[in-house]
């Protein structure tokens, strides 16, 4: 599976810095240097992680990471020069899953960023959920040992619900998680998808929670 991480930073030496050092490591990583286009790009694309710098134009790392957070669980680490616990707090407040401060070292945030990765079960062989399995890198799934037959849409969406187990998404977020945030398609394409995923889970995996969406 292809790991797409977001670096959003607008110091032009340590965004390329950065997004160089992810590449060579294997990543596919876009870059940008304003908050307002990392939030087109977030919606237009599903990305695993995102690298995030507080101080940007458009929107802020704060702002935008609340904008985030409405979409689901995606792993952000900050980075700032802003060291008082302040901002800290704020940035975990804010559900921030790690922080650094600059001036830091590329490949130590390198190796946090894959800590989180791997919490997150992008960089594991197969993420558990119950007895439910799921193969990234095959997009594959197997319940109580019994492999299950999934399109790819199918997985991405069964894989988005488990990395954000426990909170409700929206068919919205679904939609532009999964599809980007500019196919041309609608709701009601989410609707179909979860009925055929129901259809092949042996139990009733998938709640719907009246109103708001769809969790595991």
């Amino acid at each position: 599976m292809d790991i797409r991480i977001l670096v959003v930073e607008d110091n032009e030496h340590i965004r390329g810095m950065v997004t160089t050092y992810l590449r060579e490591a294997g990543y596919i990583a876009d870059a940008c240097a304003d908050g307002a286009l990392a939030l087109e790009m977030f919606y237009d694309k599903t990305y695993h992680l995102v690298i995030l710098d507080i101080m940007l134009p458009g929107l802020n790392g704060h702002e935008l990471l609340r904008e985030i957070r409405k979409l689901g669980n995606v792993p952000v680490l900050m980075i700032t020069a802003l060291a008082d616990e302040e901002n800290q707090i704020r940035a975990f407040a804010a559900e921030a899953d790690d922080y650094v401060t600059k001036p830091f070292n590329i490949q130590l945030l390198v190796m946090r960023a894959e800590a989180l990765l791997r919490r997150s079960g992008v960089l594991s062989k197969e993420v558990q959920h119950g007895k439910l399995t799921l193969y990234p890198d095959a997009l594959g799934a197997e319940y109580d040992g019994t492999p299950i037959t999934l399109t790819r849409k199918e997985f991405e969406i069964l894989m988005l619900l488990v990395q954000n187990r426990g909170k409700t998404l929206s068919p919205a977020a679904i939609l532009s998680r999964v599809w980007g945030y500019d196919f041309d398609c609608d709701e009601s394409t989410v609707w179909t998808h979860m009925k055929n995923l129901r259809q092949k889970l042996p139990e009733n995996i998938i709640k719907t929670v009246r109103g708001a969406g769809y969790s595991v």
